[in-house]
């Protein structure tokens, strides 16, 4: 029976799809080394030849086998970020729409995104088995720390690298991040110009750079505006919904009670707001409240607009880090590429007038 044209076309191409570098190879005339070559670019064939393998693998629909050329070529086409995972994260828009931006870009480079979760103890053991079974060409390190080991261990292993972040010494390596430190400190501003003269502060572990740095803006901008720091009133706490929650019963104890508080993580700033609405604190009267980062609107805080210190673009950041590191493996001998950004004071209710 006469097949139709659509059909002969289908099959055709179901047919193109499924050819491999044998029979590539058989249709050029040509060894498969020869072949395998050509594709891959190298110049011991001449460039009459490589045009005519390219031309033939493209009308034929040959697809190497990634595995099999990954392995020529001694690379991964992945990336990997080792993210020290706690159960809030993955209710942190914010990462997310990093790692939206990282995949989008990687995927125009045919490369993966792999994030390997660890314990803080253990983040080392992965980072190893990373590199020593050859999963990645590189990696982005997120949470930096004021004295990092892992950034010591790439380092010396001499492994491409780009941080999420800065540490406190990161002059030799690239790094993208926002102004922490401009960032504590303009939430600062904003409460003082609205005549608040007892701020309270929840803070991250210092040991993570990005706290620290808000830390000091927080007490810089303090000192600027000539307001004591009331010690009770300052607040070290871990990264997690809870956390806020239990920082902020203790603020609230005190007595006098403080008009503003400034948290400095969207993880925090969740459970401090969770905290004072359960009190029947009315946020933004009795007290306000910035939080770093924003609290993401799906928190179910019916009714509250969480002014916020924002770290715009998120999906762009996400995007500029898989640049930079695509650079730094793609260029070794590059001095090192450093961003920093400025954020931004989103306002909102949760922000008033001191009582």
């Amino acid at each position: 029976m006469r097949q139709s044209p659509r059909f002969l076309q289908m099959q055709t191409g179901w047919n193109a799809v499924s050819i491999d570098l044998k029979q590539l190879s058989a249709r050029l005339g040509l060894s498969q080394t020869t072949v395998s070559r050509a594709l891959n670019g190298y110049t011991d064939v001449s460039a009459k030849t490589r045009e005519r393998v390219a031309q033939m693998a493209q009308e034929l629909g040959y697809q190497p086998n990634s595995a099999a050329r990954r392995l020529a070529r001694g690379q991964a086409d992945a990336v990997g970020i080792v993210y020290p995972l706690e159960a809030g994260d993955l209710g942190d828009p914010n990462f997310l729409f990093v790692v939206e931006g990282m995949s989008e870009r990687l995927e125009a480079e045919d490369m993966d995104l792999l994030i390997a979760s660890a314990r803080s103890h253990a983040e080392l053991r992965t980072y190893d088995r990373l590199l020593r079974g050859g999963r990645v060409d590189g990696v982005i390190v997120a949470r930096t720390q004021v004295e990092d080991a892992r950034i010591d261990y790439l380092r010396t292993a001499g492994f491409p690298f780009v941080a999420y972040g800065r540490t406190g010494r990161c002059d030799d390596f690239s790094w993208f991040d926002f102004d922490n430190e401009a960032g504590g400190a303009m939430a600062v501003r904003e409460l003082v110009r609205l005549g608040h003269r007892d701020i309270a502060c929840v803070l991250a572990p210092q040991h993570l750079n990005f706290a620290a740095q808000r830390r000091a803006g927080f007490l810089r901008a303090l000192s600027e505006a000539g307001l004591p720091v009331r010690a009770e009133a300052v607040i070290e706490t871990g990264l997690s919904r809870r956390a806020g929650y239990e920082a902020a019963q203790c603020l609230l104890a005190l007595s006098p009670r403080p008009t503003a508080i400034f948290v400095d993580d969207n993880l925090c700033g969740i459970g401090v707001v969770r905290a004072l609405l359960d009190q029947r604190v009315e946020i933004g009267r009795d007290i306000s409240v910035i939080v770093y980062d924003g609290v993401p609107p799906d928190t179910l805080l019916v009714g509250q607009s969480v002014a916020a210190i924002e770290q715009p673009t998120a999906h762009e950041a996400g995007r500029t880090l898989a640049d930079m590191l695509l650079r730094v493996i793609r260029q070794p001998d590059a001095p090192p590429q450093q961003v920093l950004r400025q954020p931004v004071f989103v306002g909102g209710s949760s922000v008033g007038p001191a009582p």
